[in-house]
């Protein structure tokens, strides 16, 4: 019978021991709110010291650990820079509120970050808003002053896997999200918004990165919706709506004659609207090592967009150290299947390659572009591939 006691006594503690240890503090998460570090949530008020005291402290421990910035504006009156390595690996920022950029241009100054995460190991930002108050400095831009270059709304640099998540973007001075130097990143519920003609505004980009995931996003902007800069390897774009903006570019590359290319792209179920561009490759017009292959666009809406798909290896801001010289990237094994919509411009499909390194591999599969309701057209200078299925306008390859 004592035997037959213990058992059942055993049997009943055994959930309450379960639960007990599942509920040890080596497992919970520590959270640092903002506001408990004095963060100032009306907006006028410099919160910079709490936001970084917060974070030191949240790095620091060694449980998985949250940064929280409740409801509200937080002035950000400067760039701020979240550093590791931290001590664990699993580090969320959840951010309710807005974060409020300095109200004159000036502050940020020329390039860089006005906020800034790099070399972290495992890092979720979850919700938030951005506002960068960049109008100021595009007006500077537009009337011809000298103005400060401006600064990247967010950027995540030499970090590892990162998810970003339902973050939006407002008005940058220049980019609104850069991942440089980056390996194992995804991003989802993007949402960018800027003017149509705000300058240097690019929504995404990505450079020396691999393995980048971008899904469910809305970009309108000045500039590329995204951006793809050399370096770039296993990029992936889902289920974005582009417009305005210039469209989803692979560069420009070749800015520099030693450079790391540019492969193993792949764009898919994305809408243009509006856009100067859709599916763009570009290449400075100078000499130039580097390289763009393996890269597909696919299930692509086109609406009244100028460009819907261009190769441009004659690029050439402003005529600047690159008038009568040739492009040495090469450009090659690019799909563009089940494309479809309309052209703003008589020629939609507009190869223009490179005479020294001719583009190769280039495969076009169900392609539908008009212009005005008739038949658009191709031109052709330096590219070669193959044709599959109904490619309208007719193939100059």
């Amino acid at each position: 019978m004592t035997t037959i006691r213990s058992h059942n006594l055993l049997l009943l503690l055994l959930p309450l021991l379960l639960l007990s240890s599942s509920a040890t503090p080596s497992s919970a998460t520590s959270t640092h709110n903002v506001v408990a570090y004095g963060a100032k949530p009306g907006g006028t008020t410099d919160s910079r010291q709490a936001f970084l005291s917060a974070w030191k402290n949240a790095c620091a421990s060694a449980r998985p650990a949250t940064l929280y910035v409740p409801r509200g504006k937080f002035l950000l009156a400067g760039r701020i820079v979240f550093d590791g390595e931290c001590r664990n690996s699993k580090m969320v920022v959840r951010i309710d509120g807005t974060l409020v950029a300095p109200a004159d241009y000036r502050v940020l100054k020329d390039g860089g970050y006005w906020v800034l995460f790099q070399n972290v190991n495992g890092l979720s930002v979850y919700g938030g808003v951005l506002d960068g108050r960049g109008s100021g400095l595009w007006d500077c831009k537009k009337a011809g002053h000298s103005c400060p270059f401006g600064a990247t709304s967010i950027g995540f640099l030499n970090s590892r896997n990162i998810v970003i998540d339902g973050l939006t973007s407002l008005n940058s001075q220049v980019f609104h999200i850069v991942i440089y130097g980056c390996n194992n990143v995804k991003l989802q519920g993007t949402k960018v918004s800027a003017s149509g003609v705000s300058p240097n505004t690019d929504g995404i980009h990505v450079q020396m990165s691999s393995h980048v995931t971008i899904l469910s996003s809305t970009i309108a902007t000045g500039d590329d919706c995204v951006s793809i800069g050399p370096g770039t390897s296993t990029l992936w774009i889902e289920n974005m709506a582009c417009g305005p903006g210039h469209g989803i570019s692979v560069g420009s590359l070749g800015k520099y004659s030693n450079e790391p290319g540019v492969q193993n792209v792949t764009v898919k179920s994305v809408s243009f609207t509006g856009t100067q561009n859709g599916a763009r490759i570009k290449s400075w017009g100078r000499p130039s090592n580097g390289f763009a292959k393996n890269i597909i666009f696919q299930h692509v809406t086109m609406n009244n967009v100028q460009n819907p798909i261009v190769i441009d290896q004659n690029y050439c801001p402003g005529n600047v150290r690159c008038p009568g010289k040739i492009s040495g990237i090469k450009v090659s094994d690019v799909t563009y299947e089940d494309i479809h919509g309309s052209s703003a411009t008589e020629v939609a499909v507009n190869f223009d390659c490179s005479p020294e390194r001719p583009c190769t591999g280039i495969k076009l599969r169900n392609v539908r572009l008009s212009y005005k309701n008739q038949k658009a057209e191709a031109s052709c200078k330096h590219a070669g591939g193959t044709v599959s299925g109904t490619v309208q306008p007719n193939s100059c390859l």
